[in-house]
């Protein structure tokens, strides 16, 4: 499971304090380093998962682990909703989103809270949708993190989640699996004060259990109409689940 995996193996804090240290140090590269390492497809990729609640028209949307809201920014264009609350456990995250929301002038339409996304500080049924992008292979514990997403939702509110996962076709098993643990951590050494950030990043990869795993947790929490959808031969993967 993906808890077993945490950014700084020699550390005593749990996995959630490590993973709140990490994103704390990469915060002002972060932007910078996903779109290059991914060559911007990581934008394709979000726009995919976005319309997934288009024809929900979702009004009150909860992004988990909104990092520096990049996301969010995106729903807002793609859906125009009334509202989004991100919440992160990463101050150094939601400082950069902050300052994103003030220089668009979005502060009407999207907030930032600082919170733990496994233990979210909203009451049950409030939200018409939940994201996650590329957030809950960080959760110290899954399961109970997809339950507290369930709670959340309104009756016949639609998650969204989107994460890396396992190609198993070659070569793009073998061309994916070089990247990610030579390519990513090297490029992650070179931009960013944390190195250890992104090779933190294949090993939390290759411990999540992507595809029917994840879909059959999604199911044990209560989703309904559970649904994976494989992005780039299955370097991504989207899932969806209704409440």
């Amino acid at each position: 499971m993906s808890n077993t995996v945490t950014p700084y193996q020699n550390e005593q804090a749990t996995k959630k304090e490590q993973v709140a240290d990490m994103f704390n140090n990469i915060s002002k590269t972060y932007d910078f380093l996903n779109h290059f390492m991914s060559l911007g497809i990581d934008i394709i990729w979000r726009k995919k998962a976005i319309n997934k609640l288009k024809a929900d028209k979702p009004q009150l949307i909860l992004d988990v682990a909104t990092g520096t809201g990049d996301f969010a920014f995106e729903a807002l264009k793609i859906l125009k909703p009334k509202k989004i609350i991100g919440v992160d456990i990463s101050r150094g995250m939601l400082d950069v989103a902050d300052q994103k929301i003030a220089k668009r002038g979005l502060g009407d339409q999207f907030e930032v809270h600082l919170g733990d996304s496994e233990r979210l500080l909203f009451d049950a049924d409030t939200f018409d949708a939940v994201t996650v992008a590329y957030g809950v292979r960080n959760f110290e514990n899954l399961q109970a993190g997809l339950a507290d997403i369930h709670r959340v939702l309104k009756p016949g509110g639609r998650a969204v989640v989107l994460e890396f996962s396992k190609p198993k076709a070659f070569p793009i098993k073998q061309l994916y699996n070089f990247y990610f643990n030579y390519i990513t951590p090297g490029i992650g050494k070179v931009f960013s004060k944390d190195a250890r950030a992104y090779s933190y990043l294949p090993e939390s990869v290759a411990a999540f259990p992507d595809g029917q795993a994840f879909v059959s947790l999604m199911d044990k929490v209560g989703f309904k109409n559970t649904k994976q959808t494989p992005l780039a031969f299955g370097i991504c993967s989207i899932y969806t689940g209704v409440k």
